[in-house]
């Protein structure tokens, strides 16, 4: 009997199959929807981790008692679960502020303004979007506010803020921008009211709030912003408290040195002119992984990132201690001292101690899923 021959029922019934898991990521989904109808009924946030823990554990289990790796199963349902957020997304969401006035987003227009805008639009709050306080409408937007987002580009935060007309006195004064100690020292300055430091740490093409890190920095009258604080919690995503000094010295080397070292190692690829495509066919998963991460940052805005390598003094020290440390290390190499270059390894590694072995962990499931979508 020839392949084929042989092949076509077996493939007949795969598609039948196939067809069945449709029909039930379909009805998954539906049933997604009506989670999520309740979950706003209920003031309930779209993303409930320990829910997830357990399910995800009991069905790895379930698994692989059938002989399915655990593995598949997981990765099957995390895919199902990222698409529930993106449903749920555009579902109600509870009022934490029923009384509130008008919320007004200054830089509405933009990306995260716009997000915010529209999920304040699904929590039901009136509101509003201001380009920028000189407006000729200001006074009239700004007017009855209980809430005043500042969403605007790095470089103008604090220029926004301190142009901003008198605000009601209970209005919550709050801006989103990615460097915490100025704008908040400017808001305090400008209005005698609540006052609260955000930063999402995602951009606006994120499908929901769900799994996501907001950083909040208190600035005056805690409570009086605690309302939004839970409504970000029920849109999903996660609220880390930190002072705006531990924000910016942390972002200092999440999003600067990052930043800068992709931005120099871009340059340095673009100056070698080596061919991209060749590179790329010579590249394992990870290697390619890596390629992406750098390529990733080219195809956004050079404005945003320029505002936030040199959003301060500080993050240029910290950039000038990366370059001395990097001189270190090539002198080491230099050297041809392999001795050395291994105890500096040994070291560097007990600094990450468990988290080591956990990332190599994480990166392998991410490698995986990477090579299985190139």
């Amino acid at each position: 009997m020839e392949p084929e021959s042989e092949l076509a029922p077996l493939r007949e019934q795969i598609d039948d199959v196939d067809q069945a898991v449709l029909d039930l990521l379909a009805r998954r989904l539906q049933l997604v929807a009506q989670v999520g109808e309740i979950k706003g009924r209920h003031g309930l946030p779209i993303y409930a981790p320990e829910r997830e823990r357990v399910m995800i554990g009991a069905r790895r289990a379930q698994a692989e008692a059938r002989g399915v790796p655990g593995d598949l199963i997981e990765d099957i349902l995390r895919r199902c679960m990222r698409e529930a957020y993106a449903h749920e997304k555009n579902m109600g969401f509870t009022q934490q502020a029923p009384d509130l006035g008008p919320a007004v987003v200054v830089g509405g227009a933009g990306g995260m303004g716009a997000m915010w805008v529209r999920m304040l639009g699904l929590s039901g709050y009136q509101v509003r979007v201001l380009d920028l306080p000189q407006s000729h409408r200001s006074a009239e937007l700004l007017d009855g506010a209980g809430l005043v987002v500042i969403a605007v580009p790095i470089h103008d935060t604090v220029e926004v803020i301190e142009a901003l007309p008198p605000l009601p006195q209970d209005c919550l004064l709050v801006d989103l921008t990615s460097v915490k100690t100025a704008p908040l020292e400017a808001m305090l300055r400008v209005h005698p009211g609540p006052v609260l430091g955000l930063h999402p740490m995602f951009g606006p093409d994120v499908d929901s709030f769900a799994k996501q890190v907001v950083a909040c920095c208190a600035g005056r009258d805690a409570e009086a912003s605690a309302w939004l604080v839970e409504q970000i919690r029920l849109w999903g995503a996660r609220v880390h408290e930190v002072s705006a000094e531990d924000h910016d010295a942390a972002m200092g080397l999440i999003q600067v040195l990052r930043h800068f070292s992709t931005f120099a190692y871009g340059s340095h690829l673009a100056h070698e002119d080596r061919g991209l495509a060749d590179l790329l066919a010579l590249s394992s998963p990870i290697y390619r992984l890596e390629l992406v991460m750098v390529g990733r940052l080219f195809a956004q805005s050079p404005d945003l990132y320029y505002d936030i390598i040199t959003a301060s003094s500080a993050s240029l020290e910290l950039i000038e201690r990366y370059h001395e440390r990097f001189g270190q290390a090539l002198q080491l190499v230099r050297r041809g001292d392999r001795e050395e270059f291994l105890r500096e390894f040994a070291t560097i590694g007990e600094w990450f101690g468990s988290y080591a072995q956990r990332f190599l962990d994480e990166s392998t499931s991410l490698l995986a899923h990477a090579d299985a979508t190139r």
